[in-house]
């Protein structure tokens, strides 16, 4: 079956990588999304992907440990790398050719991020993941993957979450949540709907890069998005 993309960033957030843990990651789920994104390359999509940092840095507090803000976004880049690479390592142990690199230079695990050598891995076959964010202080890891999913060409972002979607209200909260099969970028700003921040999802709409939010720890999913099947809520003008 032909995919309905061709080239995709996933945007995965840190903390999915937990699972039932409290810290840290969980092999089991670092495993699945492995088999999950081996499927999608097999199919032949070309596939990027920038991971949070949150299971291994969140868990810190500002007020508590005097950390400043810029002093502890770079903690939080590190920890993006670290994700980066137990990912890394769970696909290459199934067959899957990977490149980690990084916006903050540390030759001896992972290539400086190159654009130009970024899209060419890319076209090869090769999963790349981008790690430390933008490299710098004040930009979150979303507006990490709107960036690198802008300069590489992707057709679209993929944020693999927990929920199924995006809902009026946060449906592990409040039940009677209703989901949003299709929304505009425009409906997102006016609700108040946190699909991304702002910085983030200002650049996605601005280059008119629509976002696909669906369940990323749900097994097959990942192949039916791409599919283009309907799975999660799509963010489009």
């Amino acid at each position: 079956m032909v995919p309905k993309y061709k080239r995709i960033l996933l945007k995965l957030s840190g903390e999915a990588l937990m699972g039932d843990k409290s810290f840290g990651f969980d092999n089991a789920v670092i495993a699945q999304y492995a088999k999950d994104i081996k499927g999608i390359v097999e199919l032949g999509v070309q596939v990027a992907i920038v991971i949070g940092g949150g299971n291994i840095y969140r868990g810190m507090n500002e007020a508590e440990t005097g950390i400043e803000r810029a002093h502890g976004d770079y903690m939080g880049m590190l920890a993006t790398v670290i994700n980066g690479m137990a990912l890394q390592a769970g696909l290459e142990k199934i067959g899957v050719y990977t490149r980690l690199q990084s916006a903050i230079k540390m030759e001896q695990i992972a290539e400086p991020y190159i654009r130009r050598r970024a899209i060419r891995h890319v076209e090869k076959g090769r999963v790349v993941i981008f790690g430390a964010g933008t490299g710098n202080p004040y930009f979150t890891t979303d507006t990490a993957g709107s960036l690198r999913a802008i300069e590489i060409n992707s057709e679209v972002i993929l944020k693999g979450t927990r929920v199924d979607g995006i809902y009026t209200a946060d449906p592990e909260k409040v039940p009677t949540a209703e989901k949003f099969e299709t929304i505009t970028f425009q409906e997102c700003i006016s609700r108040n709907l946190k699909v991304m921040d702002m910085t983030a999802f200002t650049l996605c709409m601005e280059n008119q890069l629509p976002i696909i939010v669906f369940d990323m720890n749900k097994p097959g999913n990942l192949m039916r998005v791409v599919r283009g099947e309907r799975v999660g809520t799509l963010v489009k003008d």
